[in-house]
């Protein structure tokens, strides 16, 4: 079975959160840090905020600032985008009669409105919520949690991420794993070149010739 994260696997998102990072922080007169990018970066809401909390030392409750995030970031998942050659990967491997699912980090409602508007949710059986399981994506058990949902083997799962964090999690869970570039993580592309089975710029790579092409040969 094929697992795909969404935000910087499948949509272009990364930067959504990145802006929101920054702007929550500015308000503060807070600088962004790689420190702080480290300790939000693909991290369930509920625990990002803990860690927010604590890192810049703030008054609010992980509930203000949660909802200050969620003000921050809405409406973005209704116009985001595809990452190159996701829609006909994903036709490619419905095609094969793979069975695909999406485990993310990601709100359910933002999860779920960037489905919807790319018209990608009959691709996927279903999804799981990092954040509703209350675990990090590098956490085995998430993974293992989208496995038995699935009634599947973990040694039977491939996973596409753009976070080595997430990659190392599924890698624990004895999940094969294809790291996808994306320029949010570019400082760990080298690291997950070694570590990832496999590791793509973009899904264009994973796509067939076309018919066309292959008879030239």
């Amino acid at each position: 079975m094929f697992f795909f994260d969404l935000d910087g696997t499948l949509i272009d998102s990364n930067g959504i959160w990145k802006q929101v990072d920054q702007d929550f922080l500015a308000r503060r007169g807070i600088p962004y840090s790689r420190a702080y990018y480290e300790g939000v970066a693909h991290t369930a809401l509920p625990m990002a905020a803990e860690f927010t909390k604590s890192f810049c030392h703030l008054e609010e409750s992980c509930e203000e600032i949660i909802a200050e995030w969620m003000e921050l970031s809405r409406d973005q998942y209704a116009h985001v985008a595809l990452k190159p050659g996701v829609r006909a990967y994903l036709k490619q491997c419905k095609a094969e009669g793979r069975r695909m699912a999406v485990v993310t980090s990601s709100v359910p409602e933002h999860c779920f409105t960037a489905l919807k508007k790319l018209e990608l949710e009959k691709y996927f059986e279903n999804v799981t919520f990092a954040q509703q399981a209350g675990m990090h994506k590098r956490d085995a058990r998430v993974w293992l949690t989208a496995a038995e949902k699935n009634g599947v083997r973990p040694e039977d799962c491939t996973v596409f991420d753009d976070s080595l964090a997430a990659c190392l999690g599924a890698r624990a869970a004895r999940m094969r794993v294809i790291g996808v570039h994306d320029d949010f993580f570019n400082r760990d592309a080298a690291e997950m070149r070694a570590f990832c089975d496999v590791y793509i710029e973009s899904f264009e790579e994973l796509l067939y010739p076309p018919a066309q092409k292959a008879r030239r040969k």
